[in-house]
């Protein structure tokens, strides 16, 4: 199966071309600013080195951070009427009440809180206030807000309510962008209807992403699937994605740790992503990368996606260098703008990239630009981007033993020998794009998150049925249902709840569909 994997960082766009587990060519080219021109760059370029014809690559793969810049730059989101259904003891803490300031009213389009919701149990807190509904949605439809969230307290149990919602919705507001919180998030009212919230707002930039790499790659016949990368690492299909953006916000790290993995064969280690604006650091387990386990703040929004446990900071390729006493490297960026900024391409800006230049680490650009860059200099700002990677290293470690470290990414460069508290620092082949790899052999992926109560039936019952609802979900993603394991339980008893309930979380991966 070819396959052509597509990271896009906010300074470097890789492409990697993959036949089943063999890399055939990657390509690292500056990522531009209306994206889709970058990524068919960087796609003809891969076809070109492995002289592969467009119509025969069987799928394209892209993980891009151009929904998480959006939220977190405010720009290109949707207002969204927001409906929370709930009794009267969930009106207390409005939708929204922890989002940031600068956020809230770009995206705040009106939250209507109407009867409805039910226990943990599956029981009605209160009957679904239909009126209701349909006031807040010809207030919302008279003022051409078309995107709405809809969150029912205790939705994991029993989605029924919201869906009964949105077939109202729908009739009221035609053509509406309608997000479900029991389709969004996980247990925790606040953080998934929050989640819910920033779905709605991407929706139209999610189609109208999707919509020009469609284009973009019918251009250049590929006639294949196209997928995104979620944040766990795993694939959704681009109609899937259209409809769950937010999904995408974690991908770029994820994708850079599962390509690690892959291009070394280590399942447990420790992974330096080095790009050009910043260098992310997490671990490997058993293959994945380590998951926070609280939820993932977003644009300084609390959400409650499991997103792996990456500790990001400024330092890349592209950072800044300011020589003086008390010489400085970061943590802003000249980013993809580093061909043209740094002084070795005959730019006006000190960058690391330079540095590593000038102590002979890389040979790139014209050095002789460089000869007023002291040896003594060099190895004081090499030494000074050593040592603020051990420092966050020895904060994400599981312990104080040595352990194996992945060096990937571009900006790897900058690292020269072995790392304090590492048994070995490994730059392996392909490192500049693991991401892209990592994005091309991901695989698919569907989870759910439910309170379920034991009263009336059997734990195994119970469980079957959490896991065929993760395993629909997988192959609605894109999943072969014929390849689909379970990944990941956890079941968590609620004792300050009645009835024998358990919270239980199932995850399940299988293999692309052909």
């Amino acid at each position: 199966m070819l396959r052509i994997g597509v990271d896009v960082g906010g300074t470097n766009t890789d492409a990697a071309l993959l036949r089943g587990t063999e890399v055939l060519a990657t390509v690292k080219s500056s990522t531009t600013a209306d994206v889709t021109s970058g990524v068919s760059a960087a796609i003809r370029t891969v076809l070109s080195q492995a002289d592969v014809a467009a119509t025969s690559v069987n799928g394209v793969m892209i993980g891009t951070t151009h929904f998480l810049n959006a939220v977190v730059e405010g720009r290109h989101l949707e207002k969204v009427g927001i409906l929370r259904l709930c009794g009267a003891a969930t009106r207390s803490l409005p939708p929204m009440i922890d989002w940031p300031d600068t956020l809230r009213p770009i995206v705040d389009g009106g939250a209507a809180m109407v009867g409805g919701g039910v226990n943990y149990d599956g029981s009605e807190i209160a009957p679904l206030d239909i009126d209701a509904v349909r006031a807040a949605c010809r207030d919302w439809r008279a003022r051409g807000i078309s995107a709405i969230a809809i969150c029912s307290v205790f939705a994991l149990v029993d989605p029924r309510m919201e869906n009964e919602a949105a077939d109202i919705v729908a009739e009221e507001i035609p053509g509406a962008a309608i997000s479900l919180s029991h389709r969004v998030g996980r247990t925790g009212l606040l953080p998934r209807e929050s989640a819910t919230i920033l779905n709605a707002s991407l929706h139209t930039l999610g189609r109208e992403t999707v919509g020009a790499f469609r284009s973009a790659f019918a251009a250049l016949g590929l006639a294949c699937p196209l997928y995104l990368t979620q944040n766990d690492g795993t694939l959704m299909a681009a109609d899937f994605a259209e409809r769950y953006p937010v999904f995408t916000i974690a991908s770029g790290p994820t994708n850079s740790m599962r390509g690690a993995a892959f291009l070394t064969g280590l399942s447990d280690a420790a992974v330096i992503d080095i790009g050009g604006t910043t260098t992310d650091i997490g671990m490997l387990v058993a293959g994945f990368p380590r998951t926070r386990s609280e939820g993932a703040m977003i644009g300084g929004v609390p959400t409650n996606f499991r997103v792996p446990d990456v500790y990001s900071f400024g330092l890349g390729g592209g950072s800044i260098v300011r020589p003086g006493e008390a010489a400085t490297i970061g943590p802003d960026s000249v980013g993809f703008r580093l061909p043209e900024k740094a002084l070795c391409f005959g730019g006006d800006t000190l960058t690391a990239t330079d540095i590593a230049v000038a102590a002979g680490l890389v040979d790139l650009g014209d050095r002789s630009r460089l000869s007023h860059i002291t040896p003594e200099f060099a190895r004081q700002m090499l030494a000074q981007m050593k040592a603020s990677i051990e420092t966050v290293l020895d904060r994400m470690k599981p312990s104080a033993d040595p352990i194996p470290a992945i060096l990937v990414g571009g900006g790897s460069v900058l690292v020269e020998g072995l790392l304090n508290g590492t048994s070995v620092s490994l730059k392996p082949d392909h490192f500049g794009s693991a991401n892209a790899i990592g994005a091309a052999i991901a695989q698919v992926s569907g989870e759910v998150d439910s309170v379920v109560s034991l009263e009336g039936t059997t734990r195994e019952i119970a469980l079957e049925s959490i896991i065929a609802e993760a395993r629909a979900r997988a192959v609605e993603a894109g999943a072969d249902a014929e390849t689909t394991t379970l990944a990941e339980i956890e079941e968590t008893p609620l004792a300050y709840l009645p009835g024998n309930a358990v919270r239980v979380a199932a995850k399940v991966i299988g293999d692309l569909r052909a």
